[in-house]
C-alpha cells in the first residue's frame, strides 16, 4: 500500500506549520440568513437550514473559497475543509443524509482549489488542505439518559461506517491530511480512526492522519474521562502524522495539557485553540496580539509543530501567530517505544 508522505512530513520535520482559524467565525461575519444557505437548489427544502454551515459548500462555494483563500494568505500552510458536520449522523438533523458524500467531495475541491492558486503564486511554499472529521453529535462511551446509563445513542460500527463514507469523499475531493478534530470521546476518535484504515484499504493509499482532542473544562480530561496523556496512549498504535488538541479553552488554558502530549509523543504535535474564553454574548474577544502573545510561549516552550486557531480565531490571528513562527525551531520527535494508559 502506498504512503502518501508527500512534502508535509518533511516540512514538519524542518519549521513550525501553521493552521487556519475558525471557518465558523468567518462565515458569521456574513450575517446569512436562511435563504442563503437555502440558495436556488434547495429553495423548497422542508426543513429550516439556517446555521448548517457545511451546506453553504454548495450554495455559496465562492464564499467558502474565498475564506481558505484568506487564511492562506495570512500565512497558514494547511486550511481544513468546510465539513465538521458533514456526516450522516450530524446532518441527520436536517434530513441531508443522502447529500454527505456530494458535500464533502465539493467542500475538499474548493478547498483545494484554493491551496492549489496560491501554491501556484509561490511555490516555494506548498500550501495543503485537510479533510476536517468532526465528532458528531452523539458520543459511543457515554448515556444521554441519566436514567439508563447503560443506554448507548450509538455504537461503533454505525460511526465507523458514516465516518467511512465521509473520508473516502473528501479523499476523491483531493484533500492532502484527515484531521479527526474535537474529539471528547475517544471511542468515536477509535472509529474514526478505524474508517480511515478501511478507506485506505480500499483505495490502495494511505493520507497522513491528524488528530486533535478537546479538554472541556478545568478538569483537564476530556467528556469521556481521560487525561490528554491517556487519550494521547489509548491512540498511539496507530500510524499518525500528528496529535493534539482544540477547541474548549483559550492558548493559555490550553498550554499545561499541551505539555503533558509533547512530553511524551512520538508523533508531530499540534493545536489550535480558541480566542480565548467565551463572553456572555458567546463571543471572543481575545485580538490577535493578544493570542499571539500566549501562542509565544507555545513556541518559548517548544510545545509544538504545528499551530492555529478554533473558536472566535480570524486571518488576522493567523497572520501573527504565522509571523511569530518564521523566528523558531519546529519541535523534535521523541522515540517511546512502550506506554501504558491508566
Amino acid at each position: 500500500m502506498t504512503i502518501m508522505k508527500n512534502d508535509i512530513w518533511q516540512i514538519a520535520k524542518e519549521r513550525i506549520l501553521v493552521l487556519d482559524g475558525a471557518m465558523g467565525t468567518m462565515i458569521q461575519r456574513h450575517k446569512f440568513e436562511e435563504e442563503d444557505y437555502r440558495g436556488q437548489e434547495f429553495k423548497n427544502w422542508p426543513s429550516d437550514l439556517k446555521g448548517n454551515n457545511d451546506l453553504l459548500s454548495l450554495t455559496q462555494p465562492e464564499i467558502i473559497k474565498d475564506i481558505h483563500r484568506a487564511y492562506f494568505n495570512a500565512g497558514a500552510d494547511i486550511v481544513e475543509t468546510n465539513t465538521f458536520n458533514s456526516n450522516t449522523i450530524s446532518m441527520a438533523d436536517y434530513g441531508m443524509e443522502e447529500l454527505v458524500y456530494r458535500i464533502n467531495v465539493e467542500s475538499a475541491q474548493l478547498a483545494k482549489a484554493a491551496a492549489d492558486e496560491v501554491t501556484a503564486k509561490n511555490p516555494d511554499k506548498p500550501r495543503f488542505v485537510a479533510g476536517s472529521v468532526g465528532p458528531t453529535n452523539r458520543t459511543a462511551s457515554l448515556s444521554p439518559d441519566v436514567n439508563r446509563p447503560g443506554f448507548r445513542a450509538i455504537d461503533f460500527d454505525e460511526l465507523a461506517s458514516a465516518y467511512a463514507e465521509q473520508i473516502e469523499a473528501l479523499i476523491e475531493g483531493g484533500i492532502d491530511l484527515i484531521l479527526i478534530e474535537t474529539v471528547f470521546d475517544t471511542l468515536n476518535a477509535k472509529a474514526a480512526l478505524f474508517a480511515c484504515e478501511q478507506v485506505f484499504e480500499k483505495i490502495g493509499r494511505k493520507l497522513p492522519i491528524m488528530i486533535s482532542g478537546t479538554i472541556t473544562d478545568a478538569s483537564g480530561r476530556t467528556l469521556s474521562g481521560q487525561t490528554a496523556e491517556a487519550f494521547l496512549i489509548s491512540i498511539s498504535h496507530f500510524d499518525l502524522f500528528s496529535v493534539g488538541l482544540n477547541c474548549a479553552l483559550g492558548a493559555d488554558q490550553l498550554r499545561p495539557y499541551l505539555q503533558q502530549i509533547q512530553k511524551t509523543s512520538p508523533f508531530f504535535v499540534s493545536a489550535h485553540p480558541n480566542a480565548g474564553l467565551p463572553n456572555a454574548f458567546g463571543e471572543y474577544d481575545e485580538t490577535p496580539e493578544m493570542m499571539g502573545e500566549k501562542i509565544k510561549e507555545y513556541l518559548d516552550m517548544n510545545l509544538v509543530n504545528i499551530v492555529g486557531g478554533c473558536c472566535g480565531t480570524t486571518p488576522e490571528h493567523i497572520a501573527v501567530i504565522s509571523d511569530m513562527v518564521k523566528k523558531v525551531d519546529s519541535r523534535q520527535l521523541i522515540d517511546h517505544s512502550s506506554w501504558v494508559s491508566k
